[in-house]
C-alpha cells in the first residue's frame, strides 16, 4: 500500500484542489459582480476577465452585447 509520505502527498493534493476550486468560485463570483460596479475599471477589468474564460454564459452575453451595440450606433 501507500506509506505516510504518499498518503501525506494525497492529503496535501486533496486539501489543495479544495483550495483551488473554493479561491475559482470566489474569483468568477466577484467578476461577475464587478460587471454591474459603478466603477467603470471593474467593468472593463470583469469583461477582461471572462472574456477569456468561454462558456456558455459568456458566449450569451456576447451576442447580448453585440446587440445592445447595434441598437445604439
Amino acid at each position: 500500500m501507500i506509506g505516510r509520505k504518499g498518503q501525506a502527498a494525497l492529503l496535501a493534493f486533496g486539501c489543495g484542489a479544495v483550495i483551488g476550486a473554493v479561491f475559482a468560485q470566489h474569483s468568477m463570483g466577484r467578476h461577475r459582480r464587478d460587471l454591474f460596479s459603478s466603477r467603470p475599471l471593474r467593468r472593463l477589468s470583469a469583461l477582461g476577465f471572462l472574456s477569456g474564460h468561454r462558456s456558455v454564459e459568456t458566449v450569451r452575453g456576447e451576442a447580448i452585447v453585440r446587440r445592445m451595440e447595434a441598437r445604439l450606433g
